[in-house]
């Protein structure tokens, strides 16, 4: 109880201070909320693009109904697949038709249907790796009546090296986020508990122990820390409704995210208080 009435104390005798270090505090995670929201769309737009990762594995027009349903019984059998779709010549018209209707017209005067039949293989998320995708095209190149199998593999090699590319980017950048606002958050709660020197300097003379000296400012310290979590929160949502109304649609990131935000903000701010008394009380 005294280290809670000290903490609400030390607000009211010092509100501008008290609003400086949970401000610097706000700023601080702000930033890094502003990469969290930018990391966790290009997370969203690299899976959209991922989902559409499939092999088309082309038939020749001489095989036979009872072959092909060999292979679709076979090709199901590799846990990497998880659903294949046969697409007859017809149906390949049809969509060359409705997708192609630049070329639509070239295909309704031919009196020869042209497009090969071809079945269509998607794969588990987990498995739609470059070394998966090869796995299962040279077990449907197995098959004498497969002409061709194909998945874009360039194309899904430069998505998966952009995807290492984010990664590594998102964890460099956002150590060096943390880092600074973990420094930003320790200078502002020094800067408070240098203001109260002399109340701390008064508790050593009648006797005080450092523990209990030191609970209100870590109890100050996390919620100074909290509240800026809350304010570094309530901006990076603006920011998000401004770009979503003004720019472009993006989604807002997950609620654990902003929990684990809010949290980080309390411990930053317990541990940076915790720091700034221990090295105050060590000199004193």
């Amino acid at each position: 109880m005294y280290a809670i009435r000290e903490a609400m104390a030390a607000f009211r005798r010092a509100p501008i201070l008290t609003a400086l270090s949970a401000g610097m505090v706000g700023l601080a995670l702000y930033v890094v909320g502003l990469f969290s929201l930018a990391t966790y769309n290009l997370q969203i737009a690299l899976a959209a693009i991922e989902e559409r990762v499939e092999i088309v594995v082309y038939i020749r027009d001489n095989t036979r109904q009872s072959e092909i349903d060999l292979f679709l019984r076979e090709i199901m059998d590799c846990q990497e697949v998880s659903s294949t779709n046969f697409i007859s010549k017809m149906d390949a018209l049809e969509r060359a038709q409705r997708d192609l209707p630049e070329f639509g017209q070239l295909f309704l005067d031919s009196e020869v249907n042209p497009l090969p039949q071809s079945i269509e293989i998607a794969l588990h998320p987990l498995s739609r790796t470059p070394e998966a995708l090869a796995k299962v095209v040279k077990a449907a190149q197995g098959y004498k009546f497969v002409e061709d199998a194909l998945y874009g593999e360039e194309w899904v090699d430069r998505l998966f090296a952009l995807r290492r590319i984010g990664l590594a980017t998102t964890t460099a950048a956002g150590a060096a986020f943390a880092m600074v606002a973990a420094l930003i958050i320790g200078a502002a709660l020094r800067i408070a508990v240098f203001a109260r020197r002399e109340e701390i300097y008064i508790m050593r003379l009648v006797g005080a122990r450092n523990g209990f000296i030191r609970s209100p400012f870590l109890l100050e310290g996390a919620l100074a820390g909290l509240t800026g979590g809350i304010l570094a929160s309530g901006l990076t949502y603006g920011s998000y409704m401004g770009v979503s109304t003004y720019m472009l649609d993006v989604a807002w990131i997950p609620f654990s995210w902003v929990g684990i935000g809010l949290t980080a903000g309390l411990l930053f701010g317990t541990i940076s208080s915790a720091v700034a008394i221990h090295l105050h009380l060590k000199k004193v």
